[in-house]
């Protein structure tokens, strides 16, 4: 299909959101009513993807593949499980700014670029999200600030224009959101001229901590961001909600400035939910490998190209949206750094094509592995391996493993002939553990 101008494109991520959290993947009401009816709408009108994986069960390290279109692994940076706050003023835990990005190879395509939301790349003179592709940016550096103060857990403020310290009163997911409306009704008249733009809106919401935009007092009690003695289900379902609001304002506006038709907008999460999240029928979570850790949502929505009411249940990662993000956008991978990602544009075309698709996973803590490769997956878990037919037991209950010997051994190996490719994981790199059992007992 031949579009008289390329589309807009509006990259939409969530942070720990689960798989089961959204109303579209089956979430049950809050008590305030439906928990997402603005994503739900981008999936009745678009595309819902089923068997959607992030690049990793933990932050950082996905937001390396988004960016690069790579495994994470090829980044010194993206072998932390995730940066934390102590990378401050590093200059080898971030993304290099020589490396080709989404963004970069979008501008160099005709797009202009902004970055509304967390970085948690790295942070500036050494690295910054102007310094990886990015027009403008408004947002943190961190992994995660309070909603209210901005600061992080370090303590320092972390809301920035540019690289610019900003302050500014307001709950944080509402000021991304109102960032993100400010910037499509600024850049309409280009849009609808010729001149496509590329957002990525990347929320906070709903990590910890546990604040809705009602609860101002509540900041003032923190004693530490993790807030391990704080939260509920409904304190977490309204998070969701004012993110989904936010999202439902960025339609409306691209809908009154004539953008909505020709604007594809994908929304995702960084990896599974953490402790008051919903992944069901999966097991397990953030820092898992386990289905529950990363199986995430996966929405698109384009009038022009997606047929509405689509479900898809091809098997893609982070870095295939970024490929295919590209591919839409008329971008190319540069030939020094070839790409990992591999676009599904033709599923966004037409929901009934699929192609089989390998995916590997890899993990410092608990010296994890996996691999999916069609309705099957290896996994190790410390000393444990597993094998597990994912179409017939999405719980991971059933170990296949003696069974179908010949099979485990095939993947195993498939697996290590993979993990051969990428760099081996470094003896200093940092695997930072926000509960234990000592906090709350397993999920």
């Amino acid at each position: 299909m031949l579009l008289m101008n390329k589309p807009n494109i509006i990259f939409i991520v969530a942070d720990d959101l689960g798989f089961a959290d959204l109303g579209c993947y089956g979430a049950r009401d809050s008590v305030w009513g439906p928990v997402s009816p603005n994503i739900d709408a981008l999936a009745a009108g678009g595309l819902r993807m089923t068997q959607g994986y992030s690049n990793s069960p933990v932050c950082s390290p996905t937001r390396f593949a988004l960016m690069t279109m790579r495994y994470q692994y090829r980044v010194r940076g993206g072998m932390e499980e995730p940066i934390n706050s102590k990378s401050k003023g590093s200059t080898t835990l971030g993304l290099p700014t020589d490396i080709p990005t989404l963004p970069s190879l979008l501008k160099d395509a005709g797009y202009t670029t902004a970055l509304i939301g967390k970085w948690h790349l790295g942070y500036p003179p050494a690295f910054g999200p102007l310094r990886s592709g990015y027009d403008d940016f408004y947002g943190i550096m961190a992994g995660g600030v309070d909603y209210f103060s901005h600061c992080s857990g370090k303590g320092d403020h972390d809301l920035f224009v540019g690289e610019q310290e900003h302050h500014e009163v307001g709950y944080l997911t509402d000021l991304l959101s109102h960032r993100a409306v400010d910037y499509i009704d600024s850049k309409a008249a280009s849009a609808k001229a010729g001149q496509p733009f590329f957002m990525s809106l990347h929320y906070t919401a709903p990590h910890w901590p546990w604040e809705t935009r009602d609860d101002a007092e509540v900041a003032t009690k923190i004693a530490n961001l993790y807030h391990l003695d704080g939260g509920n289900i409904h304190t977490y379902h309204r998070m969701i909600q004012h993110m989904d609001e936010g999202i439902g304002w960025v339609t409306e506006s691209l809908r009154k400035n004539g953008l909505l038709d020709n604007t594809l907008i994908v929304f995702t999460s960084d990896n599974g939910g953490e402790r008051f999240s919903n992944n069901w029928p999966l097991v397990g979570g953030k820092m898992d490998l386990t289905e529950g850790g990363i199986r995430v949502p996966w929405v698109a929505h384009w009038p022009a190209v997606i047929p509405a009411g689509s479900v898809s249940a091809q098997h893609c990662m982070t870095m295939d949206w970024s490929a295919t993000l590209l591919d839409v956008g008329g971008g190319k991978p540069h030939p020094n750094y070839p790409i990992d990602g591999q676009s599904i544009f033709k599923v966004l075309r037409d929901p009934t094509h699929t192609f089989e698709r390998p995916l590997y996973w890899r993990m410092n803590h608990r010296q994890q592995r996996a691999m999916r490769l069609g309705d099957w997956k290896y996994l190790k878990v410390d000393d444990n391996e597993y094998l597990f037919n994912i179409a017939h037991d999405e719980r991971e209950r059933a170990n296949l493993a003696d069974r179908e010997g010949e099979r485990f051994a095939t993947m195993r190996q498939q697996y290590l002939s993979w993990d051969a490719t990428v760099p081996p994981i470094p003896e200093d790199a940092v695997v930072s553990l926000v509960y234990s059992t000592k906090n709350m007992p397993e999920r």
